[in-house]
């Protein structure tokens, strides 16, 4: 059983050297034990807090919330979900990966380009201000809306 164990280390261990990586187990995102590389970390820190942002962009957009508190309830969101989760659940010692602003910063830019996206497009597809402007000029003869002073 040891040599298979060994045989599999070194089967890896080439073709990590060759260039090719074995697949990503998703049994390591919650696994303390683990080992990471500072990318692998990286970049699993940086979807993290896309989903997040896609969540909350359709969200607040859908609510409509609109004011720089959201924006500021997403950042302190976003931010607290990760160091929870490098912190807590993965154990990990963040000044090998470059301390908490290097942890905390990875996908921060993306993600608030994406949430704002997301909000603003969500938000504005769901506005019944757009809704009456859009039907008065496609259906203007069928427009069951009240019109107001344009």
């Amino acid at each position: 059983m040891r040599e298979r164990k060994s045989v599999k280390f070194n089967f890896e261990l080439q073709q990590h050297q060759n260039g090719h990586f074995p697949p990503f187990k998703v049994e390591k995102l919650f696994d303390p034990a683990a080992a990471w590389d500072k990318d692998q970390l990286g970049d699993v820190l940086h979807w993290i807090r896309q989903a997040l942002a896609l969540v909350c962009g359709l969200l607040w957009g859908a609510i409509p919330l609109v004011g720089g508190i959201w924006f500021l309830l997403f950042l302190l969101l976003s931010s607290g979900i990760i160091y929870a989760y490098y912190a807590l659940v993965l154990k990990i010692d963040e000044e090998d990966f470059g301390g908490h602003g290097a942890l905390l910063q990875d996908g921060l830019f993306a993600s608030i380009s994406l949430f704002l996206l997301v909000w603003i497009l969500n938000a504005d597809m769901f506005s019944l201000e757009n809704t009456r402007f859009y039907f008065s000029v496609y259906f203007p003869s069928n427009c069951d809306f009240p019109h107001s002073n344009w």
